[in-house]
């Protein structure tokens, strides 16, 4: 079976976030199961500073409503997958991936590349069985294969190409859609506004590649249900509701070999199952770091992610100050919102030593974060899948989170059986509250509990394995 995997950041060659993580991990695990994966991302300015890669085939042109649009296709080979990427100064001529819109706009931009993509894999022999897109920046991909539009347009050498290929849209995070005035996207034109998703005159990328994909795949089972109801689907509701069946969550997988306290250069000392006492090295160094009392009676909570009002911000600033009277040590990590960063300050310095909060992002100190914390939060608004839960568990750092999307699919509460954090439900910062309150009292009354509890969540497993399985099941049942 042979896979176009198309997406706008791979992890070791491009990343602002954690789309790039599945864009390596997702592509590498099916490779193992033996799919022939082919990835394709843009050729962004800094991929072009450091590499310097030769071009899989000669350049190319795309002649698409009066205009030409030129690019090359380079070609690395990463664990053993073929990687292409179309360079086209929408791309080599921006200084970062998203943001940089003084060129084009991002759905002209996203739309261009995806359709280079598909271009480009019929130059190159590649004849898919699946298309594979990831959020709304490659999403038009399943509308450029599955409407009329090459065809119309006459952009491949073989026009029956893709004729028996599948599409399958996985959603990261439905709350970006990529929205753009259709005039201000050249590459479509007056009959495509008849047959994408057109509100008013925008174009919706993501919702169009609902539309026309075979399977949609959001990155979770819950954040799946989610999608079908008017509260968390971020208005996209109405065109989930019609896949039905088709629409199929998915959990992501963690890396391991990233993320093990037993082989962890990043942290001071390495711990496992067996043997915690690296553990508490790493709360004490951690303490230190953060210029607090070393006190190993005193519960860490750590926070490590976008100041955003998705993370629940909302909820955790109005309570702050009310959970800093107890026994705690808080550090949180992240950029992001100034509102939400400025107030993160301000209390902070109220309680030099009780709170720190670090308005940066550091790999080092989230892995140390992680590995030192006793608690570590995670009260989101939503949260298509996360990943600091799963790597909370593998370094027995009880997660205390909101029971939406994949955390409801990873944490279970430790009032029930095989309990391995802690959950609230309401989306509120009392509730939140009383949550982090709970995790406080085990911790004082009960650390035979704790313990138990620590050595159980580490057990748990979310890998990159099963979740390729799960979306090779997707493909064998669409492939014809």
């Amino acid at each position: 079976m042979q896979v176009l995997f198309l997406i706008s950041e791979v992890e070791d060659i491009i990343k602002t976030g954690g789309l790039a993580d599945v864009g390596k991990a997702l592509p590498s695990a099916l490779h193992k199961k033996g799919i022939d994966v082919a990835i394709v991302l843009p050729y962004y300015r800094d991929i072009s500073m450091d590499f310097d890669l030769p071009d899989a085939i000669p350049p190319q042109v795309l002649h698409i409503n009066g205009q030409s649009f030129g690019y090359r296709v380079k070609q690395l080979s990463l664990d053993g997958m073929n990687v292409y990427m179309i360079d086209h100064e929408y791309f080599s001529l921006s200084e970062t991936p998203y943001t940089d819109t003084t060129i084009a706009n991002n759905a002209q931009k996203f739309s261009l590349f995806t359709l280079c993509a598909i271009c480009a894999a019929n130059e190159l022999g590649i004849k898919p069985d699946i298309v594979h897109t990831n959020d709304w920046h490659t999403s038009m991909g399943s509308y450029f294969i599955k409407s009329d539009f090459l065809m119309r347009h006459n952009l491949l050498t073989e026009p029956d190409w893709f004729h028996d290929t599948a599409t399958v849209l996985s959603i990261h995070n439905a709350a970006f859609q990529g929205i753009e005035g259709l005039d201000q996207v050249s590459v479509l034109d007056h009959i495509d506004a008849g047959k994408v998703y057109n509100q008013n005159g925008y174009l919706n990328m993501l919702r169009t590649g609902i539309l026309y994909s075979d399977r949609i795949c959001p990155v979770s089972p819950s954040y799946a249900r989610e999608l079908f109801t008017d509260m968390g689907s971020h208005g996209i509701n109405d065109v989930i509701s019609q896949k039905g069946d088709a629409v199929i969550g998915i959990l992501n997988g963690c890396d391991y070999a990233q993320w093990d306290p037993a082989n962890d250069s990043l942290i001071p000392a390495n711990f496992k199952s067996s043997d915690l006492t690296g553990k508490a090295l790493c709360k004490a160094a951690l303490q230190v770091r953060a210029e607090f009392e070393q006190s190993p009676n005193t519960a860490v909570f750590g926070m490590v992610c976008r100041a955003t009002r998705q993370k629940g911000f909302d909820f955790l600033l109005p309570i702050l100050e009310d959970i800093l009277q107890h026994n705690i040590h808080l550090i949180i990590m992240g950029t992001g919102e100034s509102r939400i960063t400025s107030e993160l300050n301000r209390i902070s310095m109220l309680y030099p030593g009780k709170m720190r909060f670090f308005d940066a992002f550091s790999g080092e100190l989230s892995h140390l974060i992680e590995a030192g914390s006793d608690f570590f939060l995670m009260p989101s608004e939503f949260e298509p899948c996360g990943l600091n839960q799963m790597y909370s568990l593998a370094y027995a750092t009880l997660p205390i989170v909101r029971r939406v999307g994949g955390l409801a699919d990873t944490i279970t509460d430790i009032r029930l059986p095989n309990g391995n954090g802690f959950v609230f439900d309401e989306p509120d910062g009392l509730a939140l509250a009383n949550c982090i309150r709970r995790a406080l009292i085990l911790f004082e009354q009960d650390q035979a509990k704790m313990n138990e509890i620590k050595l159980r969540a580490m057990k748990v497993k979310f890998t990159w394995d099963t979740a390729a399985q799960n979306y090779l099941s997707v493909y064998r049942g669409i492939v014809i």
